[in-house]
C-alpha cells in the first residue's frame, strides 16, 4: 500500500511518539527484537503509520490520536520474547495483557487505546477489537509482521547463497 500520510498525520505521529518516549519506557523496546531483525519499537512505529494510512485510504472515521497511541503501545511488553524460549512460549497469547498492564502503569489510557492493546492479537486471542481503531491496528499489525518476517527470511536466504 503506497499511501502517504498528510503533514497533519505525520505531526500527530511524531508528537505522540515523542511524548511516549519521554514519559514511558517505549524507547527501551528498541533493544528487543520482534520479527526478523526488526525491533519492537520500529515494529510499533510501522503499525502506527500503517494504521493511520489504512484509516485515511479507506476514509474510516477514527480518533487518530488514540489510534496512534494504541498502536505505539500495542506491544509494550518490555522483554525479548526470543530469549528464554520456555518462559515465553505462550507469548502470542499472553503479551497483550502484559502490554496493557505496563501501559496502564506508565501512562494514562482511554478506552479505545485499551481496546487496541488488549485485542490486537485477534484471532489468535478469541475476542475481537470493539473499536474501528482496534480493528485497524489488528490488521496493520498482521501486515507489518508479515513484511518484517519475509524481509528477515529474504536476508537469511541471501546470506546462505554467499556461503554456498
Amino acid at each position: 500500500m503506497k499511501q502517504k500520510l498528510s503533514d497533519e498525520d505525520k505531526e500527530l505521529f511524531l508528537e505522540e511518539r515523542r511524548e511516549l518516549c519521554l514519559h514511558t519506557r517505549l524507547k527501551q523496546t528498541e533493544d528487543h527484537r520482534q520479527h526478523g531483525i526488526t525491533s519492537v519499537y520500529h515494529h510499533c512505529c510501522a503499525v502506527a503509520a500503517v494504521s493511520l494510512a489504512l484509516a485515511r485510504r479507506y476514509r474510516i472515521p477514527v480518533d487518530a490520536r488514540s489510534l496512534v497511541r494504541g498502536a505505539l503501545l500495542h506491544d509494550y511488553f518490555l522483554y525479548d520474547w526470543h530469549e528464554a524460549p520456555g518462559k515465553h512460549k505462550l507469548h502470542g497469547f499472553t503479551h497483550p495483557k502484559t502490554a496493557l498492564r505496563n501501559a496502564m502503569r506508565d501512562t494514562g489510557l482511554n478506552e479505545i487505546e485499551k481496546d487496541i492493546i488488549i485485542h490486537h492479537m485477534f484471532p489468535l486471542t478469541p475476542i475481537p477489537p470493539k473499536s474501528r481503531e482496534g480493528m485497524l491496528v489488528c490488521t496493520a499489525d498482521k501486515i507489518c509482521a508479515a513484511k518484517e518476517t519475509m524481509e528477515g527470511l529474504a536476508r537469511v536466504i541471501s546470506l546462505r547463497r554467499i556461503f554456498e
